[in-house]
């Protein structure tokens, strides 16, 4: 995932709903009921981890039972120190105090959210870690690990995890993405594994995309107390030996067995904070509601369809219509590149409006670049005393609108069937169509060329595309 380009627009839950399912989690409320246990009897060792006597009363305390107990209130402690809920007061004595960071978690939803953030780091850190027989195994005399035997490389499986994260980040936050429904486990990591040129997967590459699948069936179970995903893990019985019988008859059809992962609403604003903090520009739908027209208009250009609606919804509920309209159609003007995917936005914004916007759509109807959009807006509405266009105007409306077209979809179906239509409703049409002074009228002629599947039409719009350029100079 480069970024270089912003991501698609994410929709975050209110920040106290956020704050208070951060609370509920078992990471942040084990590690917060052990912060306000901790008192003057407390010790700990040497790297800050509660002693082995005390493990015991911790695990009591937080209801764990059973051989792992002790395990997880030491998890849940390390968590704790990690994200300032507990200061070591005396590294020699081993003693400890609540720290600044405890009174944050019945602050501001904000301010419980960075201590979430920050004790999700340490959980992230420590899912990348391969299991800790392994690291004693690989330990050499002097302490140190010998990762070289281990067949790890730590930058390597972390870079791996934050590459898968940041696919079900696209997947959940995407136009046509996941959203609420669960991501199959294999085809998360086959996201990561397998090139997007290759039309079968090799052998070798189907091994990787299975090992990749262990691993992050272990890491996403670890990562579910934490908030961060909702996560159905890998049937049991597809890990036993092909010799041992199953337990009961299985249905090989089943994805959902093969491990079922979604982002929840705290692990959005999770990985989104993530993602900026590494550089991304990952927007968020109700940014642009305090900006201007032009702010709005440019902005949800990069947007997919119900993206853009839903920020163009949130900017007019702050504004009347007819001073909003007005706002929209001069932010709509312009003959660079941009402008025919603007005015594409404004029209979809306008029709978003009553008749309180009427007036505004009347003052532009002479205007060579909206006066199409007003024409079609009022029409629509079944406004009374509205001009016909000239010929030379429903031209340049035309070029405009595939331009805009283009510039949002690229060559899609949608577009290839515009073409198809405009090519087949208009005898003329080319005839004509190069003579247009439009700005994109030799790049519209180009793709309708790319696009029409009839040999002699898609020839005819690449020679009315090259008198375009002639005429112009191009």
């Amino acid at each position: 995932m480069s970024d270089s380009s912003p991501l698609p627009p994410a929709r975050l839950h209110p920040e106290a709903e956020l704050a208070r399912a951060a609370l509920s989690t078992p990471l942040l409320s084990r590690a917060a009921r052990l912060a306000r246990w901790a008192g003057p009897d407390t010790r700990v060792d040497a790297g800050g981890t509660l002693v082995e006597e005390q493990l015991p009363a911790a695990a009591a305390l937080l209801g764990l039972t059973g051989d792992d107990a002790a395990a997880y209130a030491s998890e849940a402690w390390r968590v704790a120190v990690d994200a300032g809920l507990v200061e070591i007061v005396d590294e020699e004595a081993g003693t400890v105090r609540a720290g600044e960071n405890l009174a944050l978690l019945t602050g501001s939803p904000r301010e419980v959210l960075a201590v979430w953030l920050t004790a999700l780091e340490t959980v992230l850190a420590d899912v990348a870690v391969p299991d800790l027989d392994d690291l004693v195994e690989a330990m050499d005399e002097g302490g140190r690990v010998d990762f070289s035997s281990l067949d790890w490389d730590p930058q390597a499986d972390a870079d791996f995890l934050d590459g898968v994260l940041g696919n079900l980040y696209l997947l959940t936050v995407g136009e046509d993405g996941a959203g609420e429904s669960p991501v199959p486990l294999p085809a998360l990591a086959a996201s990561m594994l397998v090139p997007d040129d290759m039309g079968e997967p090799t052998n070798d590459v189907l091994e990787q995309v299975s090992d990749a699948m262990m691993r992050l069936d272990d890491q996403f179970r670890a990562l579910e107390p934490a908030g961060l995903v909702a996560y159905q893990p890998v049937d049991e019985a597809l890990m036993a030996d092909a010799d041992e019988e199953p337990a009961a008859p299985v249905d090989d059809t089943d994805v959902s067995r093969y491990g079922m992962v979604r982002l929840t609403p705290l692990g959005v604003y999770g990985l989104r904070a993530r993602l900026l903090e590494a550089g991304f520009e990952a927007p968020v739908v109700g940014d642009l509601a305090d900006k201007g027209a032009d702010a709005l208009l440019d902005g949800t250009a990069r947007f997919g369809q119900s993206a853009a609606r839903a920020e163009t919804e949130l900017w007019l509920a702050r504004r009347a219509p007819l001073a909003a309209a007005r706002e929209l159609l001069a932010a709509a003007r312009g003959a660079d590149a941009g402008g025919p995917l603007r005015r594409l936005r404004c029209q979809q914004a306008l029709s978003l409006l009553g008749a309180e916007a009427e007036p505004a759509l009347r003052e532009v109807l002479d205007d060579p670049e909206l006066g199409g959009l007003a024409r079609v807006w009022l029409s629509e509405r079944g406004a009374a005393g509205v001009p016909a266009p000239s010929q030379e105007l429903v031209f340049w409306l035309t070029v405009d609108t595939l331009a805009a077209q283009l510039a949002a979809e690229g060559n899609s179906e949608e577009l290839r069937a515009l073409v198809e239509g405009l090519a087949a409703q208009h005898s003329g049409f080319f005839a004509a169509a190069w003579r247009v002074d439009h700005p994109a009228t030799a790049e519209v002629l180009d793709a309708m060329g790319r696009l029409h599947p009839d040999k002699k039409v898609a020839k005819e719009a690449r020679k009315a595309a090259f008198k375009a350029r002639s005429q112009h100079g191009g």
